[in-house]
Order: C-alpha cells, then sequence, then structure tokens
C-alpha cells in the first residue's frame, strides 16, 4: 500500500454503540444466569454481529476509498484486540478445569480450547449435537461459537470486498446479494437442520452485513438520506404536532430509535429457546440494532440511555464480560451438579462483571493501545497458538485421567467416561449391508450374515455389546435408530419420519434368512408417547400418554409383531429398563471439586410402588399387544433392578445406569446373563 496513507482509517467514536453492546451483553448475560427473567436474552448476540459488521465494513469502506488498506494492521489490531481477553479465559479454564473436572469432561474441554483457539467453535459444537451429546450448560466454552463465526466474517469479508473494490464491482449491491443469499439459507434451512442453521456461517453472515449495508449507506449516501430524511421528519413533525415547525431530522431520528428499542425489547420477550431459531426472528434484533445505529448518536433514547456513563461503562467492558461469564456460570453448574443456587449465580455475574472491568483495565487496552510493535502481535499469536495446541494434546490424551485432582476413586466409575456402547456402527455391518447405512446404529459380531438380531432405538443398542459378548458362537447385529424403531405411535413416527425406518428394518428382520432370533428392544414409553415432561441432563422421563396415542401404538405393534411372527422366526420383547426419575450420579462422590460438600443420595434408588403406579399405563398396554401373539417371548429386566422397596440406580457401589434412562455396561451385563438364562439361544 502506499506509504502515504499508513494506516487504516477509523469511524468516529459514538458512545451510544458502547451502550448498544452493554445492553446486548448484558441481555446474554441476564438469559445465561437466570433464564427466567429475560427468556429471549440471547439474541444479544445478534445485536453483536450487527455492531461488528457496522464498525469493521466502515473501517474497511473508508480505507479503501483512500487506498490505505491494509491486510496486514487490519489483521493486527484484530489480534490485539482479540487474543488478550480470550487468551485470560482459555488459561483460566484449562487451569480451573484441571482440578474440577472429570477426564472426558476434560477431554472435552481441550477440544474446545483448541477450537476456541483456532476460531472454529461454532463447527466443533455443531458436529457435536446429538443424542448422545452432553448437555450445553456444562460446556464451559460454548459461548465461543459466536466468536467463531464473527472471526470467519473477519476472515473473508476483507478480501471478498478488497478484490471487489479492485475490480470495481458495486460494493453496495455485492453485499446485498451476499446479504438476501445469506438470509434466504438461514429461513430455509432453520426448519431442516435448526442445529446447523445456528452454528453455519453462511445462515448468519447476514446479520453482520446488515451492519455492512448500513455502513456504507452511512458513508456514501449521506447526503441522500439526509434530504430524504428531512422530508420524512417534517412530515412526521405535522402528523406529531400542532404547527408545523422547521425540520431538522430530530424527530425521525427518534421515532428509529424508539422502533428500534421496540423490536429489540419485543425480541427479549417474545423470543424463547422454543422457537426455530434464528430463522426469521432474528429480523427483530437485527433490524432494531440497525434502526437504533441508523438513527444516530443524537436521538433521545442513544443519547440519555445508551450514551450515559453506566452503559458506556458496561460497554466498554462487553467483550471481556461476555467471554468470562459463561465459564465461571458453567464451570459453578458443573460443580453443583445441576442448577445453581440463586445466591450463587448472582456471586457468579458479579465474579464475572470484576474480572471483565481487570481484563479491560490491565490487560486489554494496555496492550491496545500502549506502545504500538510487531512483537505484540507476535507474542500473542505464538501464545494462541500454544493454548490452542495445549487444548488439543489435553484432548488427545483422554483427558489426561491421571492428574493428582483424580487420584481417588473417580476416574474409575463408569459414568465419568462417554456413553459406553459406542461405536454406533462397524465395518463388518457397513460391509456386508451398505444399504443399511443410512441408519444410526449398524453393528455386526462377526464378519457373516447374523443370525441374532435386536432391533430397536438406542435401549437396544445398549445391550448388543453384551450379548455379542455373551454368545461369542453367533453372529450378533443390533439395527436401530436413536428415538425411532422397533416401532412408535403413528404421531411420533409422523414427527420423527421413523417410519420409513421401521418399514426398511422389519423387512429385513423378516426376509433375512440367517436370522433366527429377533430381540425387540426400545425406550418403549418414550416411543408411545413422542416426548419427555422432563428433559435436561440430570434426568428425564417421558410425558404423559394420550389414550390415542396409547391405541395409536398397539394398533403399529400388532403390524409389526404379525409381520415377524409370520416370519417363523423366534420373537423376544424386552420390556423397558425403569428409568430414573433422580440423577444417577447423585448416588457417588465422584466430583474432584465441589461446592459445599458433595450431596450424595442415602439410597441409590427410587420408590418401586410409585414406578410401577407411573409406568402401569405402558405395562397395560404392553400386556394387550403381546397377549395377541401367544408365540412372542416376553421378557421383563424390572427385577434385576428392584426389589420390593426400592428400584436402585447402583449395585455394590457400581453405577447400573450411564444417565437415567440408559445402562451402564455393568447394568448391561447383568440384564442380559438374566436374559440368557430365562430364554437360552439354541
Amino acid at each position: 500500500m502506499p506509504a502515504s496513507h499508513p494506516h487504516l482509517s477509523h469511524p468516529k467514536y459514538r458512545p451510544d454503540i458502547d451502550g448498544l453492546r452493554a445492553i446486548a451483553v448484558l441481555a446474554v448475560v441476564a438469559f445465561h444466569a437466570f433464564p427466567g427473567l429475560i427468556r429471549g436474552g440471547f439474541i444479544g448476540v445478534d445485536v453483536f454481529f450487527v455492531i461488528s459488521g457496522f464498525l469493521i465494513s466502515t473501517i474497511i469502506f473508508k480505507s479503501l476509498d483512500r487506498d490505505a488498506f491494509s491486510f496486514r494492521e487490519f489483521y493486527a489490531r484484530r489480534i490485539k484486540r482479540i487474543f488478550p481477553a480470550l487468551l485470560c479465559v482459555l488459561i483460566a479454564s484449562f487451569t480451573f478445569g484441571w482440578f474440577a473436572l472429570l477426564a472426558e469432561e476434560y477431554k472435552q474441554l481441550g477440544k474446545h480450547i483448541a477450537a476456541g483457539a483456532g476460531f472454529v467453535s461454532n463447527f466443533a459444537l455443531w458436529s457435536e449435537a446429538g443424542y448422545f451429546d452432553i448437555a450445553a450448560d456444562v460446556k464451559p466454552l460454548l459461548h465461543l461459537w459466536s466468536l467463531g463465526i464473527e472471526e470467519q466474517f473477519y476472515i473473508v469479508w476483507p478480501f471478498v470486498l478488497w478484490f471487489s473494490w479492485r475490480r470495481k464491482f458495486n460494493l453496495f449491491a455485492l453485499t446485498l446479494l451476499v446479504a438476501a443469499i445469506s438470509f434466504c439459507l438461514n429461513v430455509y434451512g432453520v426448519s431442516k437442520d435448526s442445529v446447523a442453521t445456528f452454528y453455519s456461517p453462511q445462515t448468519r453472515f447476514w446479520e453482520l452485513l446488515c451492519g455492512s449495508m448500513l455502513a456504507w449507506l452511512a458513508l456514501y449516501k449521506k447526503d441522500f438520506f439526509s434530504r430524504v430524511g428531512l422530508r420524512l421528519d417534517g412530515m412526521l413533525c405535522s402528523v406529531i404536532g400542532r404547527e408545523r415547525s422547521g425540520s431538522d431530522g430530530k424527530t425521525l431520528a427518534n421515532v428509529l430509535s424508539v422502533i428500534g428499542f421496540l423490536l429489540i425489547l419485543i425480541g427479549f420477550w417474545c423470543v424463547s429457546k422454543k422457537v426455530e431459531f434464528p430463522g426469521k426472528w432474528a429480523l427483530l434484533p437485527v433490524l432494531g440494532a440497525v434502526l437504533i445505529i441508523a438513527s444516530g448518536s443524537g436521538a433521545f433514547l442513544n443519547r440519555w440511555v445508551l450514551s450515559n456513563k453506566i452503559a458506556v461503562w458496561f460497554g466498554l467492558i462487553s467483550f471481556p464480560l461476555y467471554l468470562w461469564h459463561w465459564p465461571i456460570l458453567s464451570f459453578l453448574r458443573i460443580m453443583e451438579s445441576g442448577v445453581p443456587s440463586r445466591r450463587a449465580r448472582i456471586a457468579a455475574v458479579l465474579l464475572s462483571i470484576a474480572l471483565a472491568w481487570i481484563t479491560y483495565r490491565f490487560i486489554e487496552r494496555p496492550i491496545r493501545l500502549g506502545v504500538q510493535s510487531k512483537m505484540k502481535v507476535c507474542v500473542l499469536a505464538v501464545l494462541m497458538f500454544v493454548c490452542g495446541l495445549a487444548g488439543y494434546g489435553v484432548y488427545k490424551a483422554d483427558g489426561l485421567g491421571s492428574r493428582a485432582s483424580l487420584d481417588k476413586h473417580y476416574g474409575s466409575i463408569e459414568l465419568a467416561a462417554a456413553y459406553p456402547h459406542m461405536p454406533y456402527r462397524n465395518e463388518a455391518c457397513d460391509n456386508l449391508y451398505p444399504e443399511l447405512k443410512g441408519y444410526f446404529f449398524c453393528l455386526v459380531s462377526k464378519d457373516y450374515a447374523p443370525e441374532i438380531l435386536i432391533m430397536g432405538d438406542s435401549h437396544s443398542n445398549q445391550y448388543y455389546k453384551s450379548l455379542a459378548r455373551k454368545l461369542p458362537d453367533k453372529s450378533v447385529m443390533n439395527l436401530g435408530a436413536q428415538s425411532c424403531i422397533p416401532f412408535s405411535s403413528v404421531t411420533h413416527m409422523s414427527a420423527s419420519g421413523c417410519e420409513n425406518n421401521l418399514i426398511v428394518a422389519l423387512k429385513f428382520a423378516a426376509e433375512t434368512s440367517s436370522i433366527k432370533t429377533v430381540y425387540l428392544a426400545g425406550y418403549w414409553s418414550y416411543l408411545a408417547s413422542g416426548g419427555f415432561g422432563i428433559y435436561n441432563e440430570n434426568y428425564r422421563l417421558p410425558r404423559a400418554l394420550t389414550d390415542k396415542e396409547a391405541d395409536s401404538f398397539v394398533e403399529v405393534g400388532r403390524k409389526v409383531l404379525a409381520e415377524l411372527v409370520r416370519s417363523g422366526k423366534e420373537i423376544i420383547f424386552l420390556s423397558d429398563n425403569p428409568d430414573l426419575e433422580f440423577n444417577v450420579r447423585s448416588c457417588f462422590e465422584y466430583r474432584p471439586l465441589v461446592i459445599g460438600g458433595n450431596k450424595v443420595r442415602e439410597v441409590c434408588g427410587m420408590s418401586r410402588v410409585d414406578y410401577e403406579a407411573r409406568y402401569k399405563v405402558y405395562s397395560d398396554m404392553f400386556s394387550k399387544l403381546v397377549s395377541e401373539f401367544p408365540s412372542v417371548k416376553v421378557y421383563s429386566p424390572k427385577n434385576v433392578f428392584c426389589d420390593d422397596k426400592y428400584c436402585y440406580g447402583s449395585s455394590g457401589g457400581k453405577p447400573l445406569y450411564y444417565n437415567s434412562d440408559h445402562l451402564t455396561i455393568f447394568g448391561a451385563d447383568l440384564v442380559i446373563d438374566d436374559l440368557l438364562g430365562k430364554y437360552p439361544v439354541k
């Protein structure tokens, strides 16, 4: 770049934009700490996207106009702006996790540190989202997904604008086109794959590009919009006031600002985790932020609300506050094995604010505004690389289970590990039956056709390893899909898309001549109701079953059993293991670091009477169904887990369950031993 223009241009400082940052970050913090207080607070992230797009694009447009744009300077400034606070949080999380996390948890943290340092957290989290993924609340670096999208925008967009400027393309038309495509992908994708749409940069860039378009209009169409604005202002004055006075643009600015505030407030109130987001709902915070910024610093709300000293102060520390608050809340939740008390969450928020100010005042600000040197940038880049490398090392080392903090029995507890019934597919199944690659669970224990098939959802998959090990001379196959086959109520099949899976699996089971025995297993109560009344990381229970769903379940089951019976195979129907109404982890002193001491249940069990009363509607339904097929054998594992008084979650100090309804290997072994004792395989 020419020596006469050595520096990038920067927009004039607007305190109201810092105030808008304050609203965005405080909404996000409030939502994470007190979700019942502001259920749509997470849309503050979308406000951040607009602000970032506006400021970054203003810098790029002005610098290109002056022929002063420098990629080296642009990315050096980004590094000095983002790396200091991010490094503090990554290193603090890495250090605290050493003492507070179990091996599997520390392994995942290492992966997220590496992804955060590489600004690809959104892709890492996207890849993890699934049936057996742990709850979002216990991922201390979950919030870095948004930083990943912003950084990906910072990498791509400057090159696109620079290239287009050199080729003399219309930058506004280009920005509008890309934003429109991104928005359409977002609206189309949110109903098809909400997780991908939430984390994908291509479905989020439109939010930043709305800020970019505003920046272009503010720079190059200022006179045009000033003239149009004065006319509109005059019209508004004539409508609002009794006497028409001279137009100065203030009325229009105030109206735009008020509308912007209302859109964001409506978003805070109406948007929740239950709606498909981002989709069209993201227009509320995005347009709200655009209107507030467009109204200018002179608008009444911008001047008196956003530009006041408290709002500006929170705006200045907004980036480190965003980085600090979630790891603190998440670690707190992990150590308390549940939702922390209100007092603890208040303390966590106050600690986040204090750390954010310290980070801004003593780390971020001196590095950004102190003596400028290339060495700063190099050191920050090297530190970030080393931090990411360390995280990746922990991930590859499986969370360093030999850490001193795990010297006790914590690491030996099965439930401290990942879901124990992986892998979900194997090479033998793929080679023998490539047409079944669409199934989530496809496993064969030998290199030849199966003699025994266990068909169902994850509650059949939990028995595969045990069954294959107990029957070493047999080829055992597991075929299934999470939350799906062997059969469900019609309503659940239609809603979840399980019908095609069932048709293919049933045909395979009936027509494969090598299969002599078919086990049908599943989370029957869930498959009948198609939903959970309680669902969190501690435990989950299916919702109440309607008469229509019960009748539908029996009707579908009747058709499935009839076809299998006609095939001449031995059919064994496995009733489900009891699903716990408590967190099985509360039965053990398994945490290396806790607040207020480990709270261990006196009895790791639930009342058998209460469980049977809750499960009676399903028991009656199953009895009615199987009574029509005398040749179908029925096995219930209930007595493996229950005595006269309790149904237990542990035995001999070992967990029977991985979570509230899936068994550990130990629990599954007990069931299969009992099953084979009652119905030996010929």
